[in-house]
């Protein structure tokens, strides 16, 4: 079997333009980056049926949402229907760290795979770049005199890198300005980020820069971003970045690569202008939702739904036998092993992230897993008659090996449920207290006991409800490795509480942030990071990258 890069270096693109012409846009409506890369105009009239792709809680043997996203994307253009997929930029932190690219894999790829996981565009350097000048101008405010009063300062620098020793930093040491401790988050983290992905123009971009919560003056008073007066400036940092990327899969299939954001610590959706583009020009939109159905689908179905006003036709989650089996107590090295105890230990996670999307969010959905030659005819059996109960249809895909060929079967069936009619729910109501949405997201998606809250968490809950900011969504950022937030809790943990340790008001994106367990903003590389096999020939063909 040829690589992840083999398979993509060998195959022959189509031009860019050609593909745009697929979408109904002529060469006069891209700007091009190349022969293979375009930024094209946003478009706001959403017509298209959108799947939502998601995920049982991640593994360490993988589950494959984006192969599947993309596999499925060329499989519903095999059978003949106009399509158009929507995915998130990848962050260059997991790129050279533990996880690798986010292009897809094997013959259910996004290309030019090096472009979009290295520089791409250049949108998430713009996107730091326009973080970094929001705190240059607050400490130059601080060095000539702090007018405003600035007592903490909560808006920090951004790097698009996992460096776990930026994490908690001394700046202006030396007379080189006001000297503070501070630190760095990464770049999929910043609330720059978050605000380019929920913006709909430029004049709610420069209003959501405005209303970035840069800190509490001495009277105990938020200080927001716009009065520094430079909210236009960082919106010229980004006006190319806000435009949508058009790239292509390894069929052709065209697709819309936009935004970034984790989604254990922020919102894990691709840009609003993207879905809404994707929905403008095709029939059906394919989309994903970052790591497990409890982070990325809520947060898609909880806040991007409701912010652009959309909701999807079908969802589909994602399996694999090994990660199940996983999730069952099955060893790592022993994953090839029929293990029929372990599987069905393990079955109750999918089954909890199904009924949330069936009884919570009232979607219909389809049960898409990855096959593995590992897979016997028996662990096949358990597998789909438990699916058979959960009462949703199962597709057992070959995207990776067969690109859209293998994700045939999965596009008839999620044609089939997009015609059922179905109304969006949400898991809470926005006019409820914070805590008791958060508590909502716990008991209803989580399947947890419910929320404790710090003393300092509970103070700032009071504080931003005090201010006005009580009616806005939450956002639970947790590990992705389990219902709860614990990593170790695998399957379907129950009777378990949330420790929330603290709060962030994001005033521009327009969400409040619980910060559970024990995540971090910044992460780190492991011992043996992805970077240590990436590679660059003399005739700049990259190895190592996937």
């Amino acid at each position: 079997m040829k690589t992840d890069i083999e398979i993509a270096q060998e195959a022959k693109l189509a031009d860019i333009r050609e593909i745009a012409k697929r979408l109904g846009l002529s060469e006069d409506d891209i700007s091009l980056y190349g022969k293979y890369k375009a930024k094209i105009p946003a478009q706001n009239q959403p017509k298209a049926k959108m799947i939502l792709v998601t995920a049982i809680n991640p593994t360490s043997a993988g589950e494959g949402k984006t192969t599947v996203s993309i596999g499925l994307a060329d499989g519903l253009r095999r059978i003949g229907k106009n399509v158009c997929l929507a995915l998130r930029e990848p962050s260059l932190g997991p790129v050279f760290g533990i996880k690798g690219g986010a292009a897809g894999g094997g013959y259910a790829q996004v290309l030019p795979m090096e472009d979009i996981n290295l520089h791409f565009t250049g949108d998430l350097h713009a996107i730091t770049a326009a973080n970094n000048l929001i705190c240059a101008v607050v400490d130059n405010h601080l060095y000539f005199g702090n007018e405003l009063g600035l007592k903490e300062i909560y808006f920090k620098r951004c790097m698009d890198m996992n460096d776990r020793s930026l994490r908690d930093i001394v700046i202006g040491r030396n007379r080189q300005g006001v000297e503070r401790e501070t630190g760095f988050d990464i770049t999929a983290a910043s609330e720059i980020m978050a605000i380019l992905c929920l913006a709909t123009d430029m004049e709610d971009l420069k209003k959501r820069i405005g209303n970035i919560i840069i800190g509490i003056n001495e009277k105990g008073e938020y200080v927001y971003f716009r009065d520094f007066k430079a909210e236009g400036a960082v919106a010229a940092l980004l006006k190319e970045a806000m435009n949508p990327n058009l790239v292509q899969t390894l069929e052709g299939t065209p697709a819309i690569v936009h935004g970034g954001p984790f989604a254990n610590i922020a919102h894990g959706c691709n840009s609003i202008r993207a879905t809404k583009t994707a929905m403008s020009l095709s029939d059906y939109t394919v989309t994903e939702a970052g790591f497990g159905a409890d982070l990325g689908a809520e947060k898609f179905l909880d806040v991007k739904c409701r912010v652009a006003g959309i909701e999807p036709s079908c969802v589909v989650v994602v399996a694999t036998v090994r990660a199940l089996k996983l999730h069952g107590g099955a060893l790592k090295e022993n994953l090839g092993v029929e293990d029929l105890t372990a599987l069905a230990a393990g079955i109750p996670n999918l089954a909890k992230h199904v009924e949330n999307m069936v009884n919570v969010y009232r979607k219909p959905v389809v049960v898409a897993v990855n096959r593995f030659a590992s897979d016997t005819q028996a662990e096949i059996a358990l597998l789909t008659k438990a699916a058979e109960e959960m009462n949703v249809p199962v597709a057992f895909t070959d995207v990776f090996l067969k690109g859209g060929e293998g994700g045939m079967e999965l596009a008839e069936k999620v044609v089939k449920e997009c015609e059922k009619e179905s109304k969006l729910c949400y898991s809470y109501q926005l006019d409820m207290p914070v805590q008791d949405k958060i508590n909502a997201v716990v008991t209803r998606v989580y399947g947890g006991k419910g929320a404790e809250f710090s003393e300092v968490a509970s103070r700032k809950i009071a504080e931003l409800e005090a201010q006005g900011y009580g009616n806005l969504p939450v956002i639970i950022a947790k590990t992705q490795y389990s219902l709860s937030d614990d990593q170790t809790l695998l399957a379907r943990p129950t009777d378990f509480t949330i420790t929330v340790k603290d709060i962030v008001v994001k005033g521009g994106a327009g969400f409040i942030v619980a910060i559970a367990g024990k995540i971090m903003l910044m992460p780190g590389l492991s011992r043996h990071p992805a970077a240590e096999r990436i590679t660059v020939d003399a005739d700049g063909k990259i190895d190592g990258l996937f």
